[in-house]
């Protein structure tokens, strides 16, 4: 848990960078240029299920082998935080690319759930590093994993052969595991990516197709079936989203972010007149496709309301340049609603990982609201950052030896940034409710976060206190007005060598993420370590 309310604020700092041992050396040496190819980390994920304030631990998974690991904070900067606790290896012909969590449903003991082009779910128990079951039917490789947040003996494969399996590893059901198949008319393509919606009821679902779809659940049966239920068309499906294959997909509460390759975004957007607080929809309610031109169809579209044309809405465009030819590279979203801000992390094909804290764009809005209102009370210009009381956020720094380049670019972002926050200081944003910060919390300051008295030579231009160049780089960074404009990250980390970063981990309280890739690396950022007495290095 973050040590003060400060400390929201902070984003994660490199704390290690190292390669695990190449494992694959020790399963063949009759082909090198082949067995170099195995050394890379496909999936990364944190076990969800230990006490909180346990070391956290997460399994790291290849073509050939997971690794688990733990991590525990340590005073000196030099010592890798992360231990080896056990490696579990696959002698099989196939390779594996995903990977979710669950436990023994009488001991409680860690199962580790593993898939790869086999088309089997291999469920591993980690303590004893043992196989203890298979999950067999998928008709292709499995490309994606995921364990339901409301039940963690359901989890959800995504396959090649276009079809969702749910799976239910509770003993009721060990004679048929398969409780669930979703498919029919709904992708045409592999599929590679599957996500849960919080309350298990919702599935999201994504893959070469280029098409997303939102899935409605039955209730689980609780008992043993002979059949599995079988779901040919989904409520939400639309092609329209992205332009490419869309490698990752997740929700953020009802929202939904995805990704798509070429398009060096992480796009987030709202299904229009869905939400998770309404009673779930029959599977016979889900809309046919008997519009084979329609791109998009939807069972929650308002289509009688003509203020709510839309079947569904970009909120905002998350930039992610440098990805290039590459695909399978999934974002992570960290988020403990009311304990914790919800963070976005992603790393690209350069040796880059971005971090967004989306609580800054409601704190940001508040912050131009309230440089608006001082403004107004003034009866003129603000011509010195910090008049009128006005505290700026720790976080919002102003940009420095700006001069006055590119000015009319400048002036343009300038006026974009006060027009957002309008007569009453709302967001263009309907419904993108980040949390109670958004509201109109402006994050806290100190010294360092109220400009001094000295005046700003380009204020007096914006009528803002802040020069037209700073208010530019706030306006990349943190102003939502255009759904269609790429939002630069919050921070951004290199390291040095070619980097490709597959998959991103965040641990269940938030300290740590793990970002994992090519060559059996793996870089550990940690949050808060200065408050807990660990030396970090600088940004």
């Amino acid at each position: 848990m973050a040590p003060a309310d400060l400390a929201e604020w902070e984003l994660p700092r490199l704390r290690a960078s190292f390669i695990f041992q190449d494992d694959y050396k020790y399963l063949s040496s009759d082909d090198q240029l082949a067995s170099q190819d195995l050394a890379e980390f496909f999936d990364v994920k944190f076990y969800p299920y230990n006490p909180p304030g346990s070391p956290p631990v997460f399994a790291a998974t290849s073509k050939k082998h997971a690794v688990v690991c733990r991590l525990t904070p340590t005073t000196d900067k030099d010592t890798n935080p992360c231990e080896i606790k056990q490696l579990i290896r696959d002698d099989g012909d196939d390779t594996n690319c995903a990977s979710c969590w669950s436990r023994d449903p009488v001991t409680q003991e860690p199962w580790l759930c593993i898939a790869g082009n086999d088309s089997n779910v291999k469920v591993y128990n980690v303590k004893q590093g043992k196989l203890v079951k298979t999950l067999a039917g998928h008709g292709g490789g499995i490309n994606d994993l995921a364990t339901s947040p409301d039940n963690p003996l359901i989890i959800a494969s995504a396959s090649d052969d276009t079809s969702i399996r749910i799976w239910s590893l509770a003993p009721a059901h060990e004679k048929q595991p398969c409780v669930g198949i979703l498919g029919g008319e709904s992708h045409s393509y592999d599929l590679l990516s599957v996500a849960f919606h919080d309350n298990g009821r919702y599935v999201l679902s994504a893959g070469h197709d280029q098409v997303i779809n939102l899935w409605a659940l039955p209730e689980f049966p609780t008992e043993h079936v002979d059949v599995p239920f079988v779901i040919h068309y989904p409520h939400f499906s639309s092609s329209e989203i992205h332009n490419n294959l869309v490698d990752c997909v997740a929700f953020h509460g009802d929202l939904i972010l995805s990704r798509a390759c070429h398009e060096d975004s992480i796009v987030l957007w709202q299904i229009e007149g869905f939400s998770s607080a309404d009673p779930i929809p029959n599977p016979l309610d889900a809309p046919t496709p008997t519009d084979m031109a329609k791109q998009t169809r939807s069972y929650f579209h308002p289509t009688l309301s003509l203020s709510r044309p839309a079947m569904f809405t970009r909120l905002a465009q998350f930039h992610t340049p440098d990805c290039g030819v590459q695909f399978f590279m999934r974002f992570r979203m960290f988020h403990v609603p009311g304990r914790h801000h919800p963070i976005l992390a992603f790393a690209n094909a350069k040796s880059k990982t971005f971090f967004w804290d989306l609580e800054r764009f409601g704190s940001y809005r508040a912050y131009m609201a309230e440089l608006k209102e001082a403004q107004q009370r003034a009866g003129r210009p603000l011509t010195t950052a910090g008049e009128g009381g006005v505290l700026k956020p720790s976080w919002l720094a102003a940009k420095r030896g700006g001069g006055k380049k590119n000015t009319t670019a400048a002036m343009a972002a300038a006026q974009a940034t006060a027009a957002v926050v309008g007569g009453d200081g709302t967001s263009s944003l309907r419904s993108f409710a980040l949390s109670s910060a958004a509201a109109g919390g402006g994050g806290g300051g100190d010294k360092d976060s109220m400009v001094s008295a000295s005046p700003d030579p380009e204020s007096a231009v914006t009528g803002l206190g802040h020069s037209r160049e700073t208010l530019q780089a706030w306006a990349e960074m943190y102003d939502l007005s255009d759904p269609d404009r790429y939002v630069k990250a919050h921070r951004t980390l290199q390291i040095d060598g070619g980097f490709v970063g597959r998959q991103v981990g965040w641990s269940p309280e938030g300290e740590w993420c793990v970002v994992v890739g090519n060559g059996n690396r793996a870089l550990i950022y940690q949050r808060w370590g200065r408050e807990k007495g660990v030396a970090m290095p600088a940004a």
